[in-house]
């Protein structure tokens, strides 16, 4: 798929891949990213001058039709959904937690990207070339216990672009995963110094570099860093995946 001359909208695309992808694509394309922090979509449009921001969340279905409604009419053009926004958190199930804290990340990395993906078909489909990009993770082979929804969400993220995939076979719109290890974004805020130095970690802007390479040369499922090595450790040695994640 070419990257250049497209109509682009990113979801959390104030901070860290999704910052990053606004920015390597933002000169060639038309760049739109949305967030809930109007203060930091603010201050990517002042960096990066040539971009379009919308303050939107996608873990609220309202804000998304809202979204469409004003997407659809100002850029009728729009053929690439990059669903980046996703959140992290360290839960342990030894604790009490509340339905809100529990649920946060379901809402937000995948019930929000199947409400993102539901509202804009209809637009997207009505291009002549068109994708949809998920941001997963490589979380989605092998758990990391710390973060046991996150992971879960990734898992499930994973399995839906893939029948997403099929179900779009016939149409105009590619359907890609981004699956990066250890990526050095405000995701990582939540670790300890000690668990950061155990996960190899890479920077955004070269995570992002590689998938636009690989986009552009139509591989659908793009693995960064450790991705590769979880995968086929996850399908050879499972057990031995998972335990060594968490020792």
């Amino acid at each position: 798929m070419r990257m250049e001359n497209n109509t682009i909208l990113i979801t959390g695309g104030a901070s860290g891949i999704g910052y990053e992808l606004a920015k390597q694509l933002c000169e060639k394309n038309t760049v739109i990213i949305t967030g809930r922090n109007q203060a930091r979509l603010e201050k990517a449009k002042h960096e990066l001058k040539n971009i379009h921001i919308f303050k939107s969340d996608v873990a609220d279905p309202q804000e998304i039709v809202a979204l469409y409604e004003m997407i659809s009419k100002s850029f009728p053009r729009l053929n690439i959904l990059i669903n980046n926004a996703g959140i992290s958190k360290k839960i342990n199930m030894h604790d009490e937690h509340d339905f809100i804290h529990l649920t946060q990340e379901i809402n937000t990395n995948l019930s929000g990207v199947i409400y993102m993906c539901n509202q804009f078909l209809p637009l997207l489909k009505r291009q002549k070339t068109a994708a949809i990009i998920n941001v997963s993770s490589a979380l989605a082979f092998v758990p990391l216990s710390i973060t046991p929804v996150y992971c879960a969400t990734k898992a499930a993220l994973h399995s839906f672009t893939r029948s997403l995939r099929i179900q779009l076979k016939n149409t105009p719109i590619k359907v890609i995963e981004l699956m990066p290890a250890g990526t050095e974004t405000p995701l990582l805020d939540e670790f300890e110094q000690s668990e950061k130095d155990k996960i190899p970690i890479m920077p955004a802007s070269q995570v992002v570099k590689i998938a636009i390479k690989k986009i552009g040369a139509g591989v659908v499922e793009i693995r960064t860093g450790q991705s590769n090595a979880l995968k086929m450790m996850s399908r050879i040695a499972p057990n031995f995946a998972l335990n060594m994640l968490n020792k």
